[in-house]
């Protein structure tokens, strides 16, 4: 392949990640804790959306409990989020840069 294909081949790699990452901004997953207790909203861009606690699980004599549920939820939703991003990066890059997206 000559370098001008090589540079057009580059550029459409380059316009279909950022068409895959406008997409995965639009894209919500899930992380849950608690038996679904704590749910955390996180976008494919790994932007934490919004927190739901259920009233059930809120003690004020136990918030540190509330507060390892919240981490947990949003970790999981942090961790959901980076396996799409990587997984629709890798259709657009072959596989080639795995878990740098």
């Amino acid at each position: 392949m000559d370098l001008g294909g090589l540079m057009q081949q580059a550029q459409k790699m380059q316009r279909e990640m950022r068409q895959v990452k406008d997409e995965l901004k639009k894209r919500t997953v899930l992380g849950e804790s608690g038996g679904g207790m704590v749910k955390a909203y996180v976008n494919g861009s790994q932007q934490l959306l919004k927190v739901e606690i259920d009233p059930q699980v809120v003690d004020a004599d136990d918030v540190e409990m509330l507060e390892d549920l919240v981490l947990v939820a949003v970790r999981e939703g942090l961790e959901k989020a980076r396996e799409l991003s990587d997984e629709e990066m890798s259709r657009v890059t072959g596989g080639q840069f795995p878990g740098l997206f």
